[in-house]
Formats: structure tokens, sequence, C-alpha cells
């Protein structure tokens, strides 16, 4: 029996222009998730590989995990692993330019809208440009769990984005797609979702956790974007 630790990437740039890419937050986020890992597991702290999409905040809290908690695993650069187009999905629903989402009621806009496009997106009404298919999408994420059954044994970290991630709790219960929609915008950055793998299955043991950040001290670390 393995574990896969899948781990949504610290906090990105919301609302700037270039969103991939971590805040100064998000790197400590991810350093501090490291450092948590290695007071857990001391010199037993070890992953037989790594898998990343190649998205620069994707890479960045995997760099920033293996520098916080000294860890050195095996690189898999995964594509499927890859977050869909937030924007590219609001542009296909609501073609007319919006401003920046810079106040709680554009931010709460920016949201329905999302959620409106990705249910389109999800059921083949809707196909935002530059984005694959759906059923491609999610065919990358399931890829990356089988390839993680069939490969290893022992304990394996996922670095992604709420996306995949959604994609893979909802594959993993069996759960309708959208269902992935509600799961991908409550996934906190860093948090930390375990599941059990056999090379048969994976099973969901936890789910959102943020353990590195329990301190008062990361009390104004819980972050969302």
């Amino acid at each position: 029996m393995g574990t896969l630790y899948l781990v949504r990437h610290g906090q990105a740039s919301f609302g700037a222009d270039d969103y991939d890419r971590l805040s100064e937050l998000g790197r400590r986020q991810s350093v501090r998730l490291g450092q948590y890992l290695r007071e857990r597991w001391g010199d037993a702290l070890r992953f037989d590989a790594v898998l990343t999409g190649t998205l620069r905040r994707q890479v960045g809290t995997w760099q920033g995990m293996a520098e916080g908690g000294r860890i050195d695993a095996p690189h898999v650069s995964w594509p499927g692993l890859n977050e869909y187009d937030s924007l590219a999905v609001i542009r296909a629903i609501h073609p007319a330019p919006l401003p920046r989402p810079d106040t709680p009621e554009l931010y709460r806009q920016h949201f329905r809208l999302l959620r409106d496009g990705l249910a389109a997106w999800m059921d083949g009404r809707l196909q935002p440009e530059g984005m694959p298919a759906y059923a491609d999408f999610r065919a990358g994420v399931v890829a990356a769990l089988d390839h993680v059954r069939e490969s290893y044994s022992g304990h394996v970290l996922l670095v992604s984005s709420g996306g995949p991630i959604a994609t893979a709790v909802a594959h993993v219960l069996d759960a309708p797609a959208t269902a992935s929609i509600e799961l991908n915008l409550r996934i906190r950055n860093t948090a930390v979702t375990e599941f059990d793998f056999n090379p048969k299955r994976h099973q969901l043991i936890t789910y959102n956790t943020l353990p590195h950040l329990d301190a008062a001290e990361y009390r104004d670390w819980v972050t969302y974007a």
C-alpha cells in the first residue's frame, strides 16, 4: 500500500497580469510545508517520485517544499496536471471585457462566471479557446493517477492546482464531474490531500488539510487564490 500526497500550489498572483507565479506569501507557504514534513518525518522523509505540471506556480511550490524540507526526489514533469485556463473559461461565457476583480463585488462576479463556465465546459456546451475538451483534461489527470499506481509502492508527492486535484478526488469518489467545481473552489493554497493506493485503485484518506499552518503564528497565511 502506498500513499499519494496531492498538494495545491502556494498563493499565486490573482488579479495580476501574470497569475502563474507564486506571491511572496505563496513561496513562504511552500517552504513552510516542506519544513513541516521534515519536522513530522525526520530522516524518514522521502518520496519515490514527485509529479508536477509544467506551470511555474506548481514547480515553484515543489522547489519551495524541497528547500524547506531538504527533500531530494526524482521529479516527473506531467503536463496533464496543468490547470485549466480560468480566464479563457470566463471569456467563453462572457465575451465582453470585464474589469480586474479587485473589489469584493467583482471578485464574486468572477467566481459566479467561472462556476457557470466550468459547468458548461464539463457537459460539452462550451469550448474555451486554447483549452482541451473536458474529457481530455480529465484523462490527463486520470493518467497521472494510473501512473502512480502502476509505477510506485511507497510515498509519492503530486503538486498541482485546484482543478486537477478536485478532478482526481471526484474520480476516486466516482462523483459527477460538476462536483469537482465546488471541491476546486474550496481547496486552499498548499493544502494537502491524501490517497492510499495499491495497483488496483486509490482511496481518499484526507482532503484539503493545512497541518503546517495550524499554529497561531500562521493564521494569516491561509489563502484560496
